[in-house]
Order: C-alpha cells, then structure tokens, then sequence
C-alpha cells in the first residue's frame, strides 16, 4: 500500500502523500465506506482518473487517523473544492492528484488552504503569458531563468510557478479569479533551491493579502506547492 508520507507541518497541518501504483479494483476495499462513495466517483472518469480519485480519498483517511480525527465522509462543494461532512467542526482539506502522484492538505477547521501537484511537462511555459503577468515575466527574464535555479530545466520552474498560482487559486476560493491580475507572485532572485518558499499575494476586490507557497519535489519528475 503506498502511503509515501505523512509530515507534520507547522501550527498543527499534515501533509501527505501517495505513490499511485494501484488499480481501481485495488482501492476501492481500502474505503473505510466504500458503498457511500460509489455514486460520487466522476461519471466521466476514465481508470487513471478514478484510480486517483479514489487514492485522494483513501489518503485522507490516513490524514484524520494521524491527526486522531474520527472518519467522515469527503464531499465536493458546487465548485469541486472538497470537504469533509459533518460540519464547520470538521478539518479543512485540500487535494491534489497528476499522473502517479496523489496529495493532501488536512488543517484545522477553518483554515484556508490549497495544495496542487504536478506532471513537469512543456505545457506551463507554451502558455506562459495566459497565467504569468508581466512583472513576473521580467522577473524570471532578468534571472536568465534555468542558470543556477536549483532546479532541472525552464520547464521544471514553469511548472512550479504554474502549480504555485493553482495552490493560490484553492486558496482563494472564488470564482472569477484571473490568474494574471488575482494571483500575484513575488519572485525572488535565483539561484532557487530544489524546495523551499515563494512569496505570494492574493488581490481580491479592495483586498491584498500574503502568503508563502511552500515548494518541494515529490520525484523526479514532479512539482508539488501548498499553502496553509
């Protein structure tokens, strides 16, 4: 069963992690109430898809034994955000899933939180400009970006920045959020290393607020970001 980890992270939130390598006939009897799930899994779903899904909600239930929460069923907002039934008493939660690896953020409730993991591929710097502002755009120009980062390629820390606006993006909550003007990173001077902290803001109507979007590699391969 490839639980990866489950870490302790400051003022009381776990962070936990699975190494997808299960189908979805593995997955399903690791539901504490599997029947309860069955009319929620995405109809659309192909295998990959539902076999994330469900790990996602398998590690959540690792998250509240580690925490020494009870079981509660995990439900989907009209915005697909997830939470757990039963209340405001209940913790907040996060989740993220791309291709073998699935991630999860439990916090106390009422916290605001968001966690995002990604395949490192070509797409998040083809489409730079549709989510990068041109402050940050000249940031990542004036450090000869993939010169001393700390991290593998130009498209590794695209990928970062595009999984650090998608961390902020959970954050925030709200529809309407453009990611160029709403979700505003501080870029700091290279060189990067390979985990560690990007400075963020949240501009939302006549409100800014700041935040750090936490980075780190789950493998080779992959980006993670989350925020708490």
């Amino acid at each position: 069963m490839p639980l990866h980890s489950i870490t302790p992270l400051p003022g009381g939130s776990r962070l936990g992690l699975w190494h997808l390598t299960e189908a979805v006939a593995d997955l399903w009897p690791l539901l504490a109430d599997a029947p309860a799930y069955a009319s929620l899994l995405p109809a659309r779903a192909d295998g990959p898809r539902q076999a994330q899904w469900l790990a996602g909600r398998v590690l959540v239930q690792h998250l509240l034994a580690a925490a020494g929460q009870p079981l509660a069923p995990l439900r989907n907002d009209d915005t697909g955000r997830p939470f757990l039934a039963g209340g405001a008493s209940q913790p907040a939660v996060s989740l993220s899933h791309s291709g073998a690896w699935v991630a999860a953020l439990l916090a106390a409730p009422g916290t605001a939180l968001g966690i995002d993991v990604e395949v490192v591929r070509d797409k998040a710097q083809r489409i730079a400009r549709k989510f990068l502002n041109e402050e940050e755009q000249a940031a990542l120009a004036a450090d000869k970006l993939g010169h001393g980062f700390g991290l593998t390629s130009e498209t590794e820390v695209y990928s970062l920045l595009w999984s650090a606006k998608e961390t902020l993006y959970k954050l925030a909550g709200q529809r309407g959020i453009i990611f160029r003007d709403n979700l505003l990173l501080d870029l700091p001077p290279a060189p990067w290393p390979p985990a560690g902290q990007l400075p963020a803001r949240l501009q939302l109507a006549n409100t800014i607020s700041r935040h750090q979007i936490c980075y780190l590699r789950p493998a080779a391969g992959y980006v993670l970001t989350y925020c708490c």
